[in-house]
């Protein structure tokens, strides 16, 4: 803090000689000497307007000649002239309110600045001491204090760093689980809408085929109606002529009327078959396809010579080509492949594949009389509606088809409805569905299609697991 002598010499040097006030807006003039600039200007006017011919004047202080255009703003002295300000305000502020006098000493126990009448008197008997003898203490207090309270800012931030990501990571599950929950809406959406025109062209299916029976029942009674119409006729015209065209055949005549018989119409009861629960479809897919679960176990004829079966055939892995084989017209001989022992020729068919963590698989159904030679075309123009994990899951549709999924299934659910030409992929970990072929005509009986991948196992878990 500046001493009282050493503002006075600064104000001094910052005192204009001619308003002998701070300088406002100071100007320095040739000589070096500095003014306010408002009071030189019109000290220069006032000897201009007795003298018009005067282009220089003298320095009221040096008496060194100068000219309006010398004037200079000097930036400096009001910078320092700010500060002197600033300083005597704060002077004024370190003066007793009550008796004007400096604020020199500390009262201990009130913790204020006081003079020296406050001293004998608001403050007589307490703790007192002058600033110079407290100043350093208390300045080291509030080092320490400072000191803490760094440790605590520090320790705040930690928490607010920490908090701000689990914000993120929090805001992360959010939308993992947002995503989630639209993916299988998405899913359950996609399984309703097929379902829904699987169950409509069974619906047609049953309309049309009761329709035919009764449109042919329909005709044979037109056939009947104008079979009785004709023989009606007949008789009529009998009854209506001469005597002698009357009795003319009248005993042919009521033989064949006699022998007109009306079988009794099939009677059809108009019941639908059928059935859809569309809350139960709703509300739980695994429930719905494994109500057509079926038992799939491995057929060793068909599997190729790098494939191993289990002995309950339920478990097939890949290894090295075994030899002495029986041979087999059924045997994939150019890619690891293997059938199910199980066909589906109609109805509606639903099995499972435990992939586990395998890296590696291809899975659906395929026709049984597919090419299993290095012509064989995994399409389901060729004959197999299949599934791909490799890197990516694909529909080996033509072209392939990526299929987005959130998780990646552990165990794959497949389903066949053979009247409907419908073949759907379901990832069971989460009951969502996966993709369903475009509608086909399946010209021959349909087996279950693996094609294994090395570490890579495939499992057929039974029905009841």
């Amino acid at each position: 803090m500046a001493s009282a002598s050493s503002t006075k010499k600064m104000r001094d040097i910052a005192t204009c000689p001619i308003c002998m006030n701070l300088m406002t807006h100071p100007v320095s003039i040739k000589c070096g000497h500095n003014f306010c600039q408002l009071c030189i200007i019109e000290f220069f006017n006032r000897v201009r307007l007795l003298n018009p011919a005067m282009t220089k004047l003298d320095c009221p202080l040096c008496r060194g000649p100068f000219d309006k255009n010398s004037f200079r703003p000097n930036k400096e002295l009001e910078n320092m002239i700010e500060v002197i300000k600033e300083m005597e305000e704060i002077d004024q502020q370190m003066l007793c309110k009550e008796h004007g006098e400096k604020l020199h000493l500390f009262c201990e126990d009130e913790g204020q600045l006081i003079c020296w009448r406050c001293e004998r008197s608001q403050h007589q008997g307490h703790a007192t001491a002058l600033l110079e003898e407290v100043y350093q203490s208390y300045k080291e207090k509030l080092q320490k204090a400072m000191v803490n309270l760094n440790q605590l800012q520090e320790e705040c931030m930690k928490h607010k760093m920490f908090l701000t990501l689990q914000m993120d990571d929090w805001k992360e599950e959010i939308n993992r689980k947002r995503q989630k929950i639209k993916s299988d809406f998405k899913n359950l959406r996609s399984f309703l809408h097929e379902e829904e025109k699987s169950y409509i062209w069974k619906l047609e299916k049953e309309e049309e085929q009761m329709l035919k029976r009764m449109r042919d029942s329909k005709a044979s009674l037109e056939q009947k109606s104008s079979e009785l119409q004709s023989h009606i006729l007949e008789l009529e015209a009998k009854c209506q002529g001469s005597v002698q065209n009357m009795l003319q055949g009248v005993k042919d005549a009521l033989v064949r009327s006699s022998a007109v018989k009306l079988e009794e119409p099939e009677n059809f009861f108009l019941e639908i078959h059928t059935m859809c629960n569309v809350s139960e479809l709703y509300f739980d897919v695994k429930k719905t396809v494994k109500r057509y679960q079926v038992s799939v176990t491995l057929d060793p004829s068909t599997a190729h010579p790098d494939l191993f079966l289990s002995d309950d055939r339920r478990q097939v892995t890949r290894g090295c080509s075994k030899e002495n084989l029986e041979a087999s017209s059924r045997r994939f001989t150019a890619f690891p492949c293997v059938l199910g022992s199980e066909g589906f020729s109609s109805g509606r068919h639903y099995f499972e594949v435990d992939v586990g963590e395998g890296t590696g698989w291809d899975l659906g159904v395929c026709l049984e009389n597919v090419q299993r030679g290095t012509d064989m075309r995994q399409e389901p123009e060729f004959g197999f509606w299949t599934i791909r994990l490799c890197k990516q899951i694909v529909a080996l549709t033509s072209p392939p088809t990526p299929l987005r999924l959130s998780d990646q299934p552990l165990v794959v659910g497949i389903f066949v409805d053979c009247e409907a030409g419908v073949v759907s992929f379901y990832n069971m970990t989460t009951g969502s569905h996966m993709f369903t072929f475009p509608r086909a005509s399946f010209s021959d009986t349909l087996l279950p299609y693996f094609q294994v991948y090395q570490h890579s196992p495939l499992f057929l878990p039974p029905p009841d697991e």
